[in-house]
């Protein structure tokens, strides 16, 4: 039976279906039309904007580094062409995949891909991040050879460097790796390109100087990724040069005399407060830091005993011993507790009233008859120990303030401390003790609670040859910009310790000259051949206290426990010029160990003042 086909029903069928069709399409092309109205007319600007960032790339232009030159323009820190390599994100398909390569090839260690990890945050997608720094020439031909890691890259760029290794490196410090703690400290756009920032010593205290301004570069790139064309948009403005204070020659010299040695030599100008020498030993290498110190020598200067990495000069703390006694002299006299004509008869020792303990003097066999001149001259501690009785230890705190003795010297290199100077209420707050008359005795001497850095005792011994003027140490002498401008840093901060009689000042100064010329001065070996006038004082500063009874034989000590040596003085005595302090940790003996060093610094800055 044939089947009878509706025609009518499968026309309306078609129909249905066409016009569902045509519905879809024109749906379908609404939509693209509407896309293509969104790109193409409202988000023109925006999509433009977009398309041509992924060719187009904003850069930061690392600037470079100012140098650091001493007083007369010999290079103390410098820069020199190397090479880092660098890997850009957006140009790595796979990270991981391609530091593992790099370290396979020998590029790279472990240790550089966890410090690319860590900096990668601080970074953009479209950044060269730095992998390593200093690459040696082969490393780098052999890269250019293989140019198999895409996104990876050799860049130039100038290393620090540090020409005379170790010399100075208290004073200069080094440049190190940006840290978490760097990076929330520096400008966060201007030190966006920037990998080395400084860490201690001046490096530190003028990075904002030393660091400049960067720059911003704007590069094309082709689909590849590749660099087609880049655009200085802002040039970068290069770090400033620094002129320091520091005489490299007498610096090296100081430095040779403590080399072995655990000690410091400061040498400040009398006249304007700059320092010419600043050493602390042992020293290091600034060098290491640079490019990331190695385990072993990291290890090397954590566990060493000496402590390199401490600045002795104004981190060290000391009993300054019997240099600080032209000073206490000096409050004697002022506060008329004694006159130039007062004497004390010295029998080796001294003994409060009523008090079973005696205070024994350096000398056993006692010193005779002193004055405030011979007291100085011949250290005599008995002299100072009656002193110190009279005028009681607050009126000796207060006299001793005015050398700024307890306080930061405010010298411009990070890291200083103050050091301390004892009082009744010092001790009452610090130790929650009363303060006992044998304690008196002993700060007259500079023992007992009192300690000082090297550069302040050289800051109060000037402020004793200049007659009462108390510089702020400074270090930065010059800035010199890239325009070839030398700028003079203004050190006008000081101020005027009162006084009351020049006459005392005097008394005080001429005692210290008879320590280097008088026939029983405990420094008259130092004026054999001396082509300028020298005043100074010795100082032995004990480490720890000795009973009454008992003797101080330093070969049954252990070396550390051993009295250190310290020498201050100033030259010349008629028209002072220099004044400098010299420590030997656990030397012995000032007059022998501390005293011929600071005759050799202050030869080299004659030598060189009859040559100009």
């Amino acid at each position: 039976m044939e089947k009878i086909s509706n025609i009518a029903l499968e026309n309306k069928i078609f129909s249905s279906r066409v016009l569902m069709a045509f519905l879809f399409i024109l749906v379908i092309t609404s939509v693209l039309i509407l896309r293509l109205y969104n790109l193409q007319i409202s988000n023109h600007d925006y999509y433009a904007e977009e398309a041509l960032g992924n060719q187009m790339r904003t850069l930061p232009i690392t600037p470079t580094r100012g140098k650091i030159f001493d007083r007369d323009g010999k290079v103390i820190a410098t820069n020199q062409p190397s090479y880092k390599l660098t890997l850009t994100p957006e140009k790595t398909k796979n990270i991981a995949k391609m530091l593992q390569s790099l370290k396979q090839s020998g590029f790279i260690d472990e240790d550089d891909i966890k410090l690319f990890y860590k900096n990668k945050k601080r970074y953009k997608k479209f950044h060269n991040i730095p992998l390593k720094h200093d690459l040696g020439e082969q490393q780098v031909a052999k890269f250019l050879v293989s140019n198999k890691f895409i996104g990876v890259d050799v860049e130039p760029y100038f290393h620090r460097i540090y020409p005379h290794n170790g010399s100075s490196v208290h004073v200069v410090g080094y440049v190190s790796r940006m840290n978490k703690k760097d990076k929330s400290f520096y400008d966060k756009q201007n030190y966006l390109g920037t990998s080395f920032v400084g860490k201690t010593g001046i490096e530190k205290q003028y990075e904002v100087l030393l660091h400049g301004k960067s720059g911003k570069k704007q590069i094309e790139r082709n689909v590849t990724g590749r660099v087609i064309d880049t655009q200085i948009l802002q040039a970068a403005e290069n770090g400033k040069d620094l002129y320091l204070s520091i005489d490299l020659d007498m610096q090296k010299k100081a430095e040779s005399l403590l080399e072995g040695k655990r000690g410091s030599i400061v040498v400040v100008d009398v006249t304007n407060g700059e320092v010419l020498t600043m050493v602390s030993t042992p020293i290091y290498n600034p060098n290491w830091f640079v490019s990331g110190i190695s385990h072993a020598n990291y290890k090397l200067l954590q566990t060493s005993k000496d402590i390199p990495q401490l600045n002795r000069a104004i981190q060290g703390l000391y009993p300054p011993g019997s240099t600080v006694k032209p000073m206490v002299a000096l409050a004697g006299l002022e506060s008329n507790t004694i006159t130039s004509h007062s004497k004390t008869f010295c029998p080796g020792y001294y003994k409060l009233p009523n008090v079973k303990r005696k205070f024994n003097d350096w000398k056993r066999s006692g010193h005779g008859v002193v004055d405030v001149k011979a007291s100085i001259a011949q250290s005599c501690d008995v002299f100072f120990y009656d002193l110190a009785n009279k005028m009681g230890i607050d009126a000796l705190h207060d006299n001793l303030k005015h050398f700024s003795f307890g306080e930061k010297t405010g010298v411009d290199i990070p890291g200083e401390r103050g050091g301390i100077l004892p009082s009744k209420s010092w001790k009452k707050i610090n130790r929650d003790e009363p303060w006992y008359r044998g304690e008196t005795l002993i700060a007259g001497i500079g023992q007992g609670f009192m300690t000082s850095s090297p550069l302040q005792l050289a800051v109060a011994t000037a402020a004793l040859a200049n007659k009462g003027v108390i510089y702020q140490p400074k270090i930065l002498k010059n800035i010199q910009s890239s325009n070839q401008v030398i700028e003079e840093v203004d050190n006008g901060l000081h101020r005027q310790i009162p006084i009351k009689n020049i006459h005392n000042w005097e008394d005080v100064i001429e005692g210290m000259r008879q320590t280097v010329y008088a026939p029983k001065g405990t420094a008259r070996k130092l004026n054999k051949g001396l082509t300028y006038t020298l005043a100074g004082k010795t100082g032995t500063a004990q480490v720890f206290g000795l009973d009454a009874e008992e003797q101080y034989i330093a070969a049954n000590l252990d070396e550390r426990l051993r009295d250190h040596a310290l020498f201050t003085g100033f030259a010349p005595v008629e028209n002072p010029k220099i004044a400098i302090s010299v420590i030997v940790e656990n030397a012995g003996s000032g007059s022998s160990k501390a005293a011929p060093l600071a005759r050799e610094v202050l030869d080299i800055y004659f030598k060189k003042q009859t040559i100009h």
